[in-house]
């Protein structure tokens, strides 16, 4: 299964990259293809390709901000959620999103 995710937080430090470590940790864990995008105080990092949008079965956006080229996943299962839920609950969240995509 291939998952993407982006995290963003409004101060785009810290919850930004905590977020994005406990998804990879997380997605690592379940052998699951991953990529995560981060829109942060420095900017897009790792970001995105066409190419990752259009092979994902579903995409996790932890952010609590609107971020920036959302528009790139009209047609793909997207699994909206707080960035601290990503690093609170990232188990059930993972999991949920593993739903959204077997749908």
């Amino acid at each position: 299964m291939k998952v993407l995710g982006i995290t963003a937080c409004p101060t785009g430090i810290a919850h930004t990259y905590m977020a994005q470590e406990s998804l990879e940790n997380e997605l690592k864990k379940r052998g699951f293809d991953y990529k995560v995008e981060t829109q942060g105080g420095l900017g897009i990092e790792n970001e995105l390709t066409k190419e990752d949008i259009h092979d994902a079965d579903v995409i996790i956006l932890a952010v609590s901000i609107v971020i920036e080229g959302e528009e790139r996943f009209e047609g793909k299962k997207v699994l909206r959620a707080d960035v601290d839920r990503a690093i609170k609950d990232v188990k059930n969240l993972v999991d949920e999103a593993v739903e959204i995509a077997e749908v």
